[in-house]
């Protein structure tokens, strides 16, 4: 059973910091796109970023570009996005994700086969 857990989330002040991780269990996914995306309370679940399986080929949505870092760790079969210079329209629920048919970078939901539960990132004034 593939399952994909994000961790990381929580509180924290504009201009801060987290670090978000999402550990896959029951398969590898070093030769497998992975993605984040977030959905904010009302509104459409939306792209963050994402890289191809060796993480070389990395896309960031604008809004998150020069403040988030997506990265892999293979051995640990991890990713983790860094989120610096929070602001609050960062606020949102985080999600990891992962293609099972795709090794190259994709910004679409629909091209993504595995979802984590998601963590909750809020950030205050």
């Amino acid at each position: 059973q593939v399952q994909l857990v994000e961790s990381g989330g929580g509180l924290v002040q504009a201009g801060g910091s987290l670090r978000l991780s999402c550990a896959a269990s029951g398969r590898t996914f070093s030769s497998n796109a992975m993605g984040w995306f977030r959905q904010a309370p009302g509104k459409e679940r939306e792209f963050v970023s994402a890289f191809n399986w060796s993480g070389r080929s990395i896309v960031y949505a604008d809004s998150v570009k020069g403040r988030f870092t997506m990265s892999r760790d293979n051995a640990k079969n991890t990713v983790y996005l860094q989120m610096n210079s929070l602001k609050p329209e960062d606020t949102a629920i985080y999600y990891c994700a992962a293609s099972q048919r795709s090794s190259s970078v994709q910004i679409r939901a629909e091209m993504y086969d595995y979802w984590g539960q998601g963590t909750q990132v809020t950030v205050a004034l």
